[in-house]
């Protein structure tokens, strides 16, 4: 199909994960995956992400459009500035990105990634 409207997170039951110890740096917390679509070439792919609150490291190899639909976190890049986002906020994260992701309260985000092939 060329046309996919990002619907909410409906269907099928999404993937649960909690995060491995060495990214983690408070709470544990459950992550989901609402995946809709990824193309053929595995390089791009877009759905919906949720996390309880608790706060991890974070090292991007990909670009990522997020729009927050719920809840609130703060993502801190390496040298400690922080950006608060919450429900309506809309933003690219780009590839070599590091620092933490921290959500407050229960986060839900439309998520579009690019990965580009090394």
């Amino acid at each position: 199909m060329s046309f996919l409207p990002l619907a909410p997170p409906v269907g099928p039951a999404p993937e649960h994960w909690y995060l491995p110890a060495e990214k983690l740096l408070a709470g544990n917390p459950r992550q989901s995956l609402w995946p809709h679509f990824q193309n053929t070439a595995h390089n791009f792919s877009t759905g919906h992400w949720q996390s309880e609150p608790g706060k991890w490291r974070v090292a991007y190899t990909e670009d990522e459009y997020c729009e927050i639909l719920a809840g609130r976190s703060v993502i801190t890049d390496a040298d400690g500035h922080a950006r608060t986002v919450q429900a309506g906020d809309r933003f690219v994260i780009a590839r070599g990105f590091t620092g933490t992701w921290e959500v407050l309260e229960t986060t839900l985000k439309i998520y579009v990634v690019y990965e580009a092939t090394p």
